[in-house]
């Protein structure tokens, strides 16, 4: 998503959690962005079809009723995405957890009433995590991930026996009782899946790795025959 598109979603959802005008000002300040910004990017949400009474000087306001078209969902889209989520805020780590829940909200901020109460009264739920807590470096290795950064890290593999790697990690999975990383490691000039409760420390060292993230994707399902966990 870009720069831009972000902000106007922060924007958006700044605006839906008021109950009274806020001033352009105050929005800026919170989205630290120029106040001229801030206007282009009112005009813009208006353009989308979003209905913000206001205007420079007055206050901004998001009155109720405005549907972004990705938000129209089917019954089962809509217990699809609440099931996800509330998947994904018990069992990811706390900083993914809280972007579930405020991906929630953001989708329950613009359905329709009938849709709204659909969601905030669903009877599907996910079990509150009762297995291994994530360990505390996992928003880093997220991240690692997005950037296609390389990390370092200290793993201890299934044997006791300790090893420094910088590895290229480009997928995750969160299973039931441990979360398995893939990646190329540099070390062994292959691929190697990577068990994060075996890891000792992991880096972030900043560094792009040289090869698309989704060209290590394509390569690793076409070796998933040969990989192996160590």
């Amino acid at each position: 998503m870009s720069q831009r598109a972000t902000r106007l979603l922060l924007l958006l959802d700044e605006l839906r959690r008021r109950r009274t005008p806020v001033r352009g000002a105050q929005l800026a300040g919170q989205l630290g962005v120029s106040l001229r910004t801030l206007y282009r990017d009112i005009d813009v949400l208006r353009g989308q079809g979003a209905d913000i009474g206001g205007d420079p000087g007055v206050g901004y306001l998001l009155r109720g009723g405005f549907l972004m078209p990705a938000m129209m969902f089917s019954a089962e889209e809509l217990e699809a995405v609440v099931l996800g989520t509330r998947w994904v805020a018990s069992h990811g780590d706390p900083e993914l957890a809280a972007a579930a829940g405020n991906a929630l909200d953001r989708i329950i901020g613009v359905l329709p009433g009938a849709l709204r109460l659909q969601v905030e009264t669903s009877g599907l739920f996910a079990p509150l995590w009762g297995g291994i807590q994530p360990e505390p470096w996992l928003p880093v290795l997220r991240r690692a991930i997005r950037d296609g950064h390389v990390v370092h890290i200290r793993y201890r593999d299934g044997e006791g026996r300790e090893s420094e790697r910088r590895i290229w990690p480009f997928a995750m999975a969160f299973l039931d009782q441990v979360r398995l990383l893939a990646a190329w490691c540099e070390q062994r000039g292959d691929f190697r899946h990577f068990r994060a409760d075996r890891m000792l420390s992991l880096a972030d060292t900043g560094e792009c790795y040289p090869d698309q993230r989704h060209q290590l994707l394509r390569r690793w399902q076409q070796q998933r025959l040969r990989q192996h966990v160590e």
